[in-house]
């Protein structure tokens, strides 16, 4: 059987926005807000939301329990100064605490994720099985021959 672990991870979590997408709701304000305080932008890509769910439910379970304030490092990246002639050195942001704190709420609503007492959130027994499925099927849809071995 087929684990997380076997697939690419861009491929496991492009299937997975496929399959959370009906089942997440993307909240009114989602298209006009930024992902962090180093972007200049919200996101431009239609499924955000679904993709943002599906790597949060895949981070989840590969280095859970985890909690919002290490997500936010994970999801953040450089910030620059609004002066663009700047000689320093680019600053580190974090990434949108509330995106992910929304879409962790959505996850655990629909059981894939629960909370650990004083430890951040963890993948569900269900969650894990998404995951697995869903790897399985992205398996058996690539064409690559050395990975045959886990299907």
């Amino acid at each position: 059987m087929a684990t997380m672990y076997d697939v690419p991870a861009d491929a496991l979590i492009e299937a997975l926005a496929e399959d959370l997408a009906d089942d997440l709701e993307e909240p009114e304000w989602a298209p006009y807000v930024k992902n962090g305080a180093n972007r200049e932008l919200p996101p431009e890509q239609e499924n955000f939301w679904s993709v943002r769910a599906a790597s949060l439910l895949r981070k989840v379970a590969d280095d859970g329990p985890v909690g919002i304030e290490r997500l936010a490092t994970e999801y953040g990246g450089a910030k620059r100064g609004s002066n663009r002639y700047q000689v320093a050195p680019a600053k580190r942001a974090d990434g949108s605490r509330n995106v992910i704190r929304t879409i962790l709420q959505q996850l655990e609503e629909l059981d894939l994720v629960e909370t650990a007492d004083g430890e951040g959130r963890r993948i569900t027994a269900e969650g894990r099985s998404l995951l697995d499925d869903t790897a399985g099927d992205v398996l058996a849809d690539l064409d690559r021959p050395e990975l045959e071995r886990y299907a």
